[in-house]
């Protein structure tokens, strides 16, 4: 399978604006599609040619990658009118960069069925990572595309791996993300501990990225940049988990303590869905 050339990005925002612009500057010819006008505005100044709907992007398109923020989010520029799928055709590469929940990444597939190749690029480390194109990809689906999309993806992803069949890297996604909020929970309430005994919080942080308790939260200072998903991340695992009748009590806990970490941060809190 060849690597597809013309590559659309769905959704410019934090994600997707980056993304597009390492891939202009790889020589791939990127098409762009997004509801806000500021957005298409911003990537269409950069050389991005903008569409006015997903099917339109798609038609244009070897591959297209999903950026947008929610499970509805996708379902609407896939299902929705416009959507990809009335511009399906055999061998159309649709890439989920989204973080969806992988029940819904089975449902995909199933409704689906092999009409367009499913991917998963679920992007991990936020966008500091983004903006320099160092992101890690947690991949899935058919080898060979994925193979084929490789280059594409090392346009903005220093670390890609392929886990399994699609919806792989949606569960490998959620995993992180679980990890991730654990570990920002527990170096909020180690710095605050220390502080309150008398140490610089500063200090103490440049210390404990030498030490055994280093994360990558604590490290890359995810704590002082909104935490937008982090309810959304943790509903995620707690439903998946609740399907299984698998008890997870510490992911409970994290999703409590995100939500208070946010608030004394004054970080805004979206609706989760």
């Amino acid at each position: 399978m060849e690597t597809p050339r013309r590559i659309g990005v769905i959704g410019l925002g934090a994600m997707g604006r980056p993304i597009a612009r390492h891939l202009l500057a790889k020589g791939f010819a990127v098409g762009g599609c997004e509801v806000r006008d500021e957005a298409c505005q911003a990537v269409a100044a950069l050389g991005v040619t903008i569409s006015s709907c997903p099917r339109d992007l798609a038609r244009a398109s070897d591959a297209v990658l999903i950026a947008v923020g929610f499970d509805r989010e996708a379902e609407r520029v896939i299902f929705g009118p416009g959507g990809i799928m009335e511009a399906a055709r055999p061998g159309l590469i649709v890439a989920m960069g989204s973080t969806i929940a992988p029940s819904y990444a089975e449902e995909l597939a199933r409704r689906i069925g092999g009409k367009l190749v499913l991917l998963d690029m679920a992007l991990t480390r936020g966008e500091p990572f983004a903006e320099a194109g160092t992101m890690l990809i947690l991949g899935g689906g058919d080898e060979a595309a994925f193979a084929a999309c490789e280059p594409v993806f090392q346009s903005f992803a220093s670390d890609i791996f392929h886990l399994g069949p699609f919806g792989a890297g949606q569960v490998g996604k959620m995993v992180n993300n679980m990890i991730l909020w654990a570990c920002m929970s527990a170096n909020d309430e180690g710095l605050r501990l220390g502080q309150a005994l008398g140490l610089d919080p500063e200090k103490l942080r440049a210390a404990l990225v030498h030490s055994s308790a280093q994360n990558f939260s604590l490290s890359a200072r995810a704590d002082e940049r909104p935490t937008p998903w982090a309810e959304k991340d943790m509903s995620i695992v707690l439903k998946e988990a609740d399907m299984l009748r698998m008890s997870l009590p510490l992911a409970g806990l994290v999703r409590e303590l995100i939500k208070d970490f946010k608030r004394r941060k004054g970080y805004p809190t979206p609706v989760v869905g």
